[in-house]
């Protein structure tokens, strides 16, 4: 694994051995305090078709947790477009896909496992397996920790990887294919003006996860305007239908993706290419989607392009936050008692082309990757009103598109 070390980390060794005992020992408690660190992934050279990025791979930092800022501690380079990664629930392993169609013979992606050093967030390479489908765009540990589940965008398969008991990773146990009608590049309920397109010549796995209990594995498919369920046989690692096998959504909205309360009884499925939430009930037992609200991510005076990108709830399930590209504002949502939502402000992203949104582990801060813009920005959030502050902190990352976030030990 070829890594660079930044001369921030050699220099503050070398100063603290220089220091009085007593000084030595504050620097060494100081060091032992738990340290947030950031991972942060995008495109590189080596991309997708027509999507090569000014990434170098995954880059560490430390986050400040006064201030949001980020220093850089590391990059790891030999790896391919890590577009989206996503931690192990204990924190001891790091999954990344490459977003490229060129690791083998059949056009497939690939997906890379690390073992994460929980003192240092340093990363070692276990192994790298096939995606099973061309240009994963996202990925997910399913809620047993048994499984790394992946959305191929242009293959249209959902693969499902086995873990092996040592983090790596195994071939895919399953790859289903989804198949329906030709669909529309445009929705009806487009905000006005709105000329970016969503490609629906075939199916696009966008995103796959499982609901929290783990009962069910649900995947957005961006090209068929489907939102499907299955059921994951844990003994096999293969996905079988639910008796609603999928849910269709406005012709035309590009379901990207989606995220779940708490609970589990709610799903906020977000609209890429109408740039609209729709909240729905979620069946815990059936696995049934029952949408209640479509509300826009974008106000009555928007016009002109855009596409949705990310959506998350906040940690105390209060407020929900979607980035909106083109556009390049933040819509921030309060959670009524009854699941459904009314827009709170949408804001300046500060950036351009934002694409995931991540809190920092203490739900302090919101950041924002801006691949376009090559940078990262946070916001300071009002955990009682919603309400975004931008911090002013621009982190330089080229193209960056994902985040995972560790405190050490």
């Amino acid at each position: 694994m070829s890594c660079n070390i930044s001369r921030r980390v050699f220099a503050t060794a070398l100063a603290a051995a220089s220091v009085p005992a007593i000084s030595r020992r504050a620097v060494a408690q100081t060091a032992a305090r738990p340290r947030t660190i950031c991972y942060i992934g995008g495109y590189t050279q080596h991309g997708p078709p027509g999507g090569a990025g000014n990434g170098q791979g995954i880059s560490v930092f430390e986050m400040n947790p006064d201030t949001s800022s980020l220093s850089p501690l590391m990059t790891y380079v030999d790896i391919a477009s890590p577009s989206f990664m996503a931690m192990s629930a204990d924190f001891k392993h790091l999954y990344a896909l490459s977003e490229i169609n060129d690791f083998n013979a059949n056009g497939e992606g690939c997906v890379t496992a690390f073992s994460v050093n929980r003192s240092s967030g340093e990363l070692t390479k276990l192994n790298v397996v096939r995606s099973g489908g061309a240009v994963p765009a996202h990925l997910s540990v399913h809620a047993s920790g048994k499984y790394v589940l992946v959305a191929n965008y242009m293959g249209g398969t959902v693969g499902v990887l086995p873990i092996h008991p040592d983090g790596s990773l195994g071939d895919p146990t399953d790859v289903v294919h989804n198949t329906g009608p030709r669909m529309p590049d445009r929705a009806a309920d487009n905000p006005p003006g709105n000329f970016a397109i969503s490609d629906h010549s075939s199916a696009h796995v966008h995103m796959v996860a499982s609901a929290p209990s783990g009962r069910y594995v649900l995947a957005c498919d961006a090209g068929l305007d489907r939102v499907y369920v299955w059921t994951l046989d844990l003994h096999t690692g293969r996905l079988v239908p639910a008796k609603t096998p999928f849910i269709s959504m406005t012709p035309g909205s590009a379901p990207r993706h989606f995220s779940f309360n708490e609970k589990g009884t709610m799903i906020y499925i977000l609209g890429e290419q109408d740039s609209k939430v729709v909240a729905a009930t979620f069946n815990p037992q059936t696995g049934e989607i029952v949408p209640q609200q479509t509300v826009s991510t974008v106000t009555p005076h928007f016009r002109g392009s855009t596409l949705a990108a990310g959506i998350l709830l906040s940690p105390n399930g209060k407020y929900l936050y979607v980035s909106n590209r083109l556009g390049d504002s933040l819509a921030s949502f309060h959670v009524n008692d009854d699941g459904t939502l009314n827009l709170v402000e949408e804001i300046w992203m500060h950036a351009d082309y934002g694409r995931a949104m991540m809190f920092d582990p203490s739900g302090t801060y919101l950041f924002c990757a801006n691949q376009r813009s090559d940078s990262v920005t946070s916001f300071k959030v009002n955990a009682q009103t919603g309400v975004l502050d931008f911090t002013w902190n621009f982190t330089p990352v080229g193209s960056p598109t994902t985040f995972a976030f560790m405190n050490t030990i």
